[in-house]
């Protein structure tokens, strides 16, 4: 079981973000997620702890990083170099040495006031766009006591704020943090629960109760349904998401349809895993086509992408 509320470390910082709500943000990404989605295009971001990335392609196996291991865990040879995971500490001292990145260390702790300063550097460009900063994962609510404090600082300084949840948290929690964020986007994978524990790890009943909690709140919600062939693309499954979502409260609300993709293939192997693929494929573009219309037939605004 994965504890919420636990050390919150940052594995990117994406300046100039243009899907990530609305106008020109700056997006940060919290490592650690209660779902373990099996089309997931971020799996750096699963376990909220540090990790080890390595690229084979950028190695010219100079050793330095070799040399730099007090521990002992890193060994070069024919195919690469290969990292001890049980001797290895996440130290760092790896990445440091690299002069090509192609280690890295996904996961680091960064203060809540650097932090600040470094979105507050973006504040030209956001507001001329009418932009903001978007805190995403991961799941970012998993650091929620983290996470309402930067959002309160952020809101005290005039920055829109977005949050990009699984919504799988206590209403409590969502509740807390809604109270400070001007738009969410929220993520709704699958109807049926138990396929949706499944695909995903999790039941899906505090998912669809949450975001009708947060429907009755002043936020602008962005529904996101990242769409998977034979996963979640029949139109059994896209009538009843639309029917839950035409319920909602709240009416300033947009569906964004986003089709799978595996560009996240690199990722993995990074990470010293293999992405298994499985029967997730992109839908053609005649199904998309139909599911577009069946969320228009229920009058919700929806796009492709975003």
């Amino acid at each position: 079981m994965i504890v919420f509320n636990m050390e919150p470390l940052i594995f990117d910082i994406k300046r100039f973000a243009i899907n990530d709500g609305p106008g020109i943000r700056i997006t940060v990404f919290l490592k650690g997620c209660p779902l373990s989605c099996k089309w997931c295009h971020n799996p750096e971001s699963i376990l909220p702890k540090a990790q080890k990335m390595y690229d084979k392609n950028k190695c010219i196996a100079c050793s330095l990083c070799v040399d730099a291991c007090d521990l002992d865990a890193c060994v070069l040879t024919k195919d690469g170099i290969v990292t001890d995971t049980e001797a290895c500490k996440v130290c760092g001292k790896c990445e440091e040495a690299c002069p090509t990145k192609a280690t890295e260390i996904s996961g680091k702790l960064i203060s809540e006031d650097k932090l600040l300063e470094a979105i507050k550097k973006e504040r030209l460009l956001m507001d001329k766009s009418d932009g903001g900063v978007t805190f995403s994962g991961g799941e970012p609510l998993m650091h929620h006591d983290f996470l309402f404090s930067i959002l309160e600082k952020c809101r005290a300084e005039g920055i829109h704020t977005c949050v990009d949840t699984t919504g799988f948290a206590k209403k409590e929690v969502i509740m807390k943090i809604a109270e400070n964020t001007n738009c969410f986007l929220y993520d709704i994978k699958i109807m049926d629960s138990k396929k949706h524990k499944e695909y995903t790890g999790v039941n899906n009943e505090i998912i669809l109760s949450n975001l009708q909690e947060i429907a009755k709140t002043d936020a602008s919600i962005n529904i996101r349904i990242p769409l998977i062939k034979s996963v979640n693309d029949d139109i059994e499954n896209i009538s009843q998401t639309a029917e839950f979502i035409s319920t909602l409260e709240n009416k300033n609300i947009n569906v964004s349809i986003l089709p799978y993709h595996s560009i996240a293939e690199k990722k993995y192997e990074k990470l010293g895993g293999k992405y298994n693929e499985g029967i997730m494929s992109e839908p053609d573009n005649k199904k998309i086509a139909e599911i577009i219309n069946v969320f228009k037939s229920f009058n919700i605004n929806v796009a492709v992408g975003g």
